[in-house]
């Protein structure tokens, strides 16, 4: 897992990050199925200025991305099964693999959540195991999407124990497409199971500057949202 802000959980000092610290939690999002060509450029130009972790996009725009911000410092990321995670495994380890072959540093899995809500924790491990490998054959890390909205604390506990059975990077809460977002008491529940060592993204309805300082108090470690620049200029 990388270095920085994404490989240890919250210190409890989140108030006092400065907007350039705060800036590098943040996955700057557009996955919208409308979103134009200079939809996603205007995005990555406001990501390079701001200097945030990624762009994170549909894999049709991988590339675009990858392009658009080569020498800028800022990760590719993309969504893999999105978003309803309902896809075969062999579907999602070859959306990865073609993503990762484009340029994608990070993809962010939906987890097959029949299984779940089953418990088959077999299963989960299975379908999570395969596209770490994936992503990490080609130098990209994994973060897992859990779909908090739709599982109970049990379900949501099983999830991220199969993720790090399953060697992923991260656990993220939403999608932001499903029936709710990211919550504070589901992130310290992610980051408690987890532990120190993955990375805890939050992701769905986190809008302001409070709403991530909140998150990251919580244990996030990373910030999925489509306002990263209102966050970033509440201050």
């Amino acid at each position: 897992m990388q270095n920085g802000p994404d490989s240890t959980a919250s210190t409890g000092t989140s108030a006092e990050l400065t907007t350039a610290e705060l800036a590098q939690f943040i996955d700057h999002t557009l996955l919208k199925p409308q979103a134009s060509r200079e939809d996603i450029l205007a995005v990555c130009a406001e990501a390079s200025a701001a200097q945030v972790k990624s762009v994170c996009v549909n894999p049709v725009w991988v590339p675009t991305v990858t392009e658009a911000l080569a020498g800028s410092g800022v990760l590719t990321c993309t969504v893999i099964g999105f978003p309803l995670g309902a896809t075969t495994t062999a579907a999602k380890v070859g959306e990865t693999a073609d993503a990762v072959a484009h340029g994608a540093d990070e993809v962010d899995m939906v987890i097959d959540i029949a299984s779940a809500l089953a418990g088959d924790r077999a299963a989960l491990v299975a379908d999570i195991g395969a596209v770490a490998r994936a992503a990490h054959d080609g130098g990209a890390i994994l973060k897992v999407i859990i779909e908090t909205c739709l599982l109970d604390d049990a379900a949501k506990e099983l999830v991220c124990s199969a993720s790090v059975e399953a060697g992923a990077d991260f656990v993220k809460t939403s999608t932001g497409f499903s029936t709710g977002g990211a919550t504070v008491e589901d992130v310290a529940l992610m980051r408690r199971v987890v532990g120190p060592e993955l990375g805890v993204k939050a992701s769905g309805g986190v809008r302001s500057r409070e709403d991530a300082l909140a998150m990251i108090e919580a244990g996030a470690t990373r910030i999925g949202a489509s306002s990263a620049l209102a966050i970033l200029k509440a201050r």
